[in-house]
C-alpha cells in the first residue's frame, strides 16, 4: 500500500504534497526536522491522505496535485475527504 499525502504547517501557512509507503514514518521524518524544505515550518499536521495500490499510482497523484498549482485546490481536497 502507498500513500500520497498533504502536511500543513500553521507555523508558515503552507502545504506539503508527498507519497510514500510509510505515512508513519515519513511524518516523524519530516518532524524530526531532517529536511531542508520542511525543517522552516515544523511542525507539520497530516491534514489529507489517500492510499493506492502501487508506487507508481501514489506518485502520479502526488504530481496532479503539485501540478494544480492551487491553494484552494488543495483546501478543497482536505474538506472533501
Amino acid at each position: 500500500m502507498f500513500t500520497t499525502y498533504i502536511l500543513y504547517s500553521e507555523r508558515i501557512d503552507i502545504y506539503y504534497v508527498g507519497s510514500t509507503s510509510n505515512i508513519e514514518d515519513r511524518l516523524k521524518r519530516h518532524n524530526s526536522g531532517r529536511s531542508t524544505f520542511t525543517k522552516r515550518g515544523l511542525p507539520w499536521k497530516l491534514v489529507y491522505s489517500k492510499n493506492y495500490q502501487t508506487k507508481s499510482e501514489a506518485y502520479q497523484a502526488e504530481l496532479y496535485i503539485k501540478l494544480q498549482k492551487s491553494r484552494k485546490y488543495i483546501e478543497e481536497l482536505i474538506t472533501q475527504q
